[in-house]
């Protein structure tokens, strides 16, 4: 696998602890455990997107910079399937009514995504564009 390569095997393992909540018990699943390979409980492929480009570039460039861990719904017990390093994505599993795990983003993963980024250039700045005068209007017919 070369340095810049878009693909990275994560191991995880998660933990819960409950609380009570007007009377009734709340579990809170947490990733209790996040390493590189393949020797967790729960192996997923962190893949990066050059689409998802400028989510990278905000998760890098905020105070914690997170992995998100698609985990099932939200209803039954977690069962990990996706990973993403990108707040948009996860914000779309939530809309789904997926359960997502947040956990810190190592650093040597961090290094990993600034390099990708290096490699592959930052994603273009999403300025808004100007139509030509009229473009999408209906004309009208001056008689």
């Amino acid at each position: 696998m070369t340095e810049t390569s878009n693909r990275r095997q994560l191991s995880l393992d998660l933990g819960h602890h409950d609380r009570m909540v007007k009377g009734f018990r709340h579990r809170n699943w947490e990733i209790t455990g996040l390493e590189p390979g393949n020797s967790g409980p729960w192996v997923l492929t962190l893949v990066l997107s050059m689409t998802e480009r400028a989510a990278y570039r905000f998760n890098l460039e905020s105070q914690t910079p997170r992995l998100f861990v698609r985990a099932g719904h939200s209803d039954l017990p977690p069962k990990p399937d996706a990973v993403t390093a990108s707040q948009d994505v996860a914000a779309n599993w939530m809309d789904g009514e997926h359960r997502v795990l947040a956990t810190p983003m190592p650093l040597a993963l961090q290094a990993w995504v600034e390099a990708y980024l290096a490699a592959h250039g930052e994603a273009p700045a999403e300025g808004r564009k100007k139509k030509r005068k009229g473009a999408g209007r209906a004309r009208e017919n001056s008689a």
